[in-house]
């Protein structure tokens, strides 16, 4: 056999190899998405994240499907002295999942790692993957790396309250939705280009307007955080959306529509 056509088989063995690893992972995703949940996750869901049971079956299917693929592909990680056990993987898992259940999406794909601390935590001046933000205590961060931070203290506590409009959580992974097309910059993958004028519009619009009454002192049914910059006004108005959806509604109209039809779903529907 000639060099060439020795070339030319390495590179079909190699597709060929690639296509059935692709193949595999389909089926087994398929898979994961129909599986039941196993029974202890209720234990822990209801102990922790009662929302839960708000959700309707067919949601309910969606979001275990979700956590399966979660589950069976990142990698958790405790720090300062934590202990990673299946109450941390699967509180964590099911609200990041809310995030998903609305619509056929890939489950985070870009993420790898979820490191959990006991409590705050403090990210030094250099910040664990670069960056000079200054040393400050944190409940939790998202790198485009691939790796979420959180603090169980406040994974817990943004979990069992439901209507604060503040969950960390949520929070973060809004951060890696967001960050899925490499950049922070509070504009996700939308489902097409011409979806991206009206979130543009929109979300711009609400951002100014909560700059304007954070510099006034005045407060918003969104967490003056989301000031901070057009990245963490999406992370913020996440949390809002899905924990106090009427309010939001009812201040914010065309910014509840946007964040309906980017997540498929309504949460007003949920509210008890």
């Amino acid at each position: 056999m000639n060099v060439s056509l020795l070339a030319f088989a390495v590179i079909v063995a190699v597709v060929l190899i690639m296509l059935i690893r692709h193949a595999f992972r389909v089926g087994r995703d398929r898979k994961l998405r129909v599986e039941p949940p196993p029974e202890s996750w209720s234990a822990i869901l209801d102990q922790h994240f009662t929302f839960v049971q708000r959700l309707s079956d067919a949601h309910k299917a969606q979001l275990f499907g979700a956590m399966h693929l979660f589950l069976n592909r990142i990698r958790f990680e405790g720090c300062g002295g934590q202990e990673i056990t299946e109450e941390i993987k699967v509180t964590i898992a099911a609200q990041a999942c809310l995030l998903l259940i609305g619509r056929e999406h890939k489950v985070y794909p870009r993420l790898k790692t979820v490191l959990v601390y006991p409590h705050t935590y403090t990210s030094g001046a250099k910040g664990m993957f670069g960056g000079d933000n200054g040393e400050s205590s944190r409940l939790g961060e998202s790198w485009t790396c691939g790796v979420v931070v959180l603090s169980w203290n406040s994974v817990v506590g943004g979990a069992r309250n439901l209507e604060d409009g503040h969950n960390v959580t949520l929070h973060e992974f809004a951060h890696q939705l967001d960050q899925e097309d490499g950049v922070s910059d509070g504009a996700p993958l939308l489902d097409n280009r011409s979806a991206y004028v009206a979130w543009g519009r929109i979300l711009s619009a609400d951002y100014d307007q909560l700059r304007k009454k954070t510099k006034r002192g005045k407060c918003d049914v969104i967490d003056d955080y989301g000031a901070t910059n057009p990245a963490e006004f999406f992370a913020v108005s996440t949390e809002t959306f899905f924990e106090k959806p009427k309010q939001l509604q009812d201040k914010h109209p065309d910014l509840y529509e946007e964040l309906r039809s980017y997540y498929k779903v309504n949460p007003l529907d949920w509210v008890v």
